[in-house]
């Protein structure tokens, strides 16, 4: 399909660059109960076996909570997706295709079904092109830590959008509480504050993330779990993040989700385009 040189410039003028890198960035930012054992009571003189030790809850949730994310080698799905900034609202699609640990690929299509940018994001870089202004983005991963924190790796892109814990945040050293549908885990993370709250079926349900020193916060809530062949994974997620004085939302509905596909990542820049900062 040609495209709409009309529908390109409108659209053009209210989505710039900057805006696919938050609704990247945004997505990533810093971004980024103790149960004691019971003593046992023993009888005196009685040997003890060196070798038992006491059951630790905690770790066994832990476990639990690990055996419970997606564990996959290829994904790929649809979503649609709203993304505001300060108010500014767009209606967007994403095809997303991840390779695990490796690559994630993103397309994403505006109005008119007019591609707008193709992102590839590795452990070590990040490319852009804007589709509608003809300019490209190369940079190495750690420009996306100037829209978010040092924290962010590639593996929490990843985790979110399958819907997976971030897996800094499961650690032993978490505060762990467990109510009658849920477990929480609260701790902090060098300068953040975080909460993840794990459903039934060790699903993540909330994650928030703090950095009061930088006025930084994120909120992302997986709602209505969805079975994709033998995996589950949320079909919506929810992310609001404050940075100062900016509030972006992105509510993302996945409408096709598949695991174990062969794909491609085509990414192929033009000649004509131009490198932009």
């Amino acid at each position: 399909m040609k495209e709409s040189t009309s529908n390109k410039a409108a659209y053009s003028d209210g989505f710039h660059t900057y805006r696919y890198m938050w609704l990247i960035a945004i997505c990533f930012l810093p971004l980024m109960f103790s149960c004691k054992a019971r003593k046992q009571l023993v009888a005196k003189q009685v040997p003890i076996d060196s070798t038992i030790k006491p059951v630790d809850d905690k770790k066994i949730k832990l476990d639990a909570i690990h055996a419970g994310q997606t564990i996959f080698n290829a994904f790929s799905g649809k979503a649609r997706a709203m993304l505001d900034i300060n108010g500014n609202a767009n209606d967007v699609t994403l095809n997303i295709r991840i390779k695990r640990d490796q690559k994630i690929w993103i397309s994403i299509t505006a109005i008119a079904g007019i591609e707008a940018a193709r992102v590839l994001i590795t452990p070590d870089s990040i490319m852009i092109i804007n589709r509608l202004q003809s300019v490209y983005i190369k940079q190495p991963f750690s420009y996306i830590n100037t829209f978010s924190g040092n924290q962010v790796n590639y593996k929490t892109i990843e985790s979110l959008l399958i819907g997976n814990a971030i897996p800094e945040l499961l650690n032993e050293n978490a505060d762990l509480q467990t109510t009658p549908d849920s477990i929480v885990l609260t701790g902090n993370l060098q300068d953040l504050v975080y909460k993840l709250i794990i459903g039934p079926g060790m699903r993540v349900k909330q994650t928030n993330i703090s950095d009061q020193n930088a006025g930084q916060s994120l909120q992302v809530i997986n709602n209505t779990f969805i079975q994709a062949g033998a995996r589950v994974l949320p079909s919506q997620i929810e992310i609001t993040s404050i940075a100062k004085d900016k509030k972006i939302q992105v509510n993302l509905h996945y409408i096709k989700s598949e695991f174990e596909q062969q794909l491609e990542y085509p990414f192929n820049i033009p000649a004509r385009y131009k490198e932009s900062n």
